[in-house]
């Protein structure tokens, strides 16, 4: 029975540390690197030559949507057989998890 009561203390309090938006940023980022959207965008979304900066402020929701949809450019269109909705929101709450780059001028190294 005691093993029974800590086991679930110990699944309260791990859904408890969790911050809204946690869980689905987390997801986001197996999904970012699942469906391959790294390859042109970077592993954190800064962009590369092949593919736009996404993040730390990625679009709204319902514009992400739209554009994977039907892509202009290079970027082939993803239906919603392939990824839905609710993946495309939770890799756009991956995306917006990602903190601002440190300013350059902020680095010492950078400004000798």
């Amino acid at each position: 029975m005691r093993c029974l009561t800590r086991l679930a203390v110990a699944w309260v309090m791990g859904c408890c540390t969790l911050l809204p938006g946690q869980d689905s940023a987390a997801n986001g980022k197996k999904l970012f690197s699942k469906y391959g959207c790294y390859e042109c965008h970077g592993t954190q979304g800064q962009g590369t030559t092949a593919g736009a900066r996404l993040a730390p402020k990625p679009i709204a929701l319902p514009a992400l949507i739209a554009y994977v949809r039907r892509p202009s450019g290079q970027m082939p269109p993803y239906t919603g057989k392939v990824v839905s909705d609710a993946e495309l929101s939770d890799i756009r709450a991956y995306l917006a998890s990602i903190p601002e780059p440190t300013p350059a001028k902020s680095i010492p190294l950078l400004n000798q």
